[in-house]
């Protein structure tokens, strides 16, 4: 029985990879571009409905990121790619970037997952877009700050000045652990 799971989700992302790289490959530039647009505007929308009070954060921080992942686990290692982009607040300056994910440990299954970063300030803004972020170890994401014990509802505080909203289909995540996970810019620059 975990035998045919597994070979039913292994086919699941086989045809996920066949058809994005069909996709990617037929699409120019632009036309990938406003697809991680499309992908932003409605995780956005879909954030506002979830929680509200994230429209308020989002417009009135430096910028902020929002990227489309999928990711897989088979067994004892698991994986995830996603695309997105950052937006400075200020000067509407988009930088497109993707995500890579891995881990290890036992597990079965496949998930889609949207996440928004939240940017307070320019510096944090701009440590993301140009050198990326990569997060390893057992880094979990907490929901409070380390100044004043106060939160970004529904947001994780994932470094100083930086908060993330993890959107899954069944809503808002309630925890996240950060493993092997690397930001970076893409070539839709």
């Amino acid at each position: 029985m975990i035998r045919k799971s597994a070979l039913k989700i292994v086919a699941m992302v086989l045809a996920m990879l066949v058809l994005s790289v069909s996709v990617a490959c037929a699409a120019t530039k632009e036309e990938k571009r406003q697809h991680i647009r499309d992908i932003s505007q409605k995780t956005l929308t879909r954030l506002y409905e979830l929680q509200p009070s994230a429209r308020h954060y989002v417009e009135k921080a430096a910028g902020y990121a929002v990227f489309g992942n999928w990711g897989v686990k088979l067994l004892f290692v698991g994986g995830g790619t996603g695309k997105g982009m950052a937006v400075n607040n200020e000067t509407d300056e988009e930088t497109f970037m993707d995500m890579i994910t891995g881990s290890v440990g036992l597990g079965l299954g496949a998930k889609t997952y949207n996440v928004v970063f939240v940017f307070e300030k320019e510096k944090a803004l701009k440590d993301f877009t140009t050198d990326g972020w990569q997060f390893g170890g057992q880094a979990t994401a907490a929901a409070t700050d380390s100044v004043s014990g106060g939160a970004y509802q529904g947001a994780f505080s994932v470094s100083p000045d930086v908060w993330m909203y993890v959107i899954t289909d069944k809503g808002l995540a309630l925890e996240v652990t950060l493993k092997g996970t690397k930001y970076s810019r893409n070539d839709l620059n």
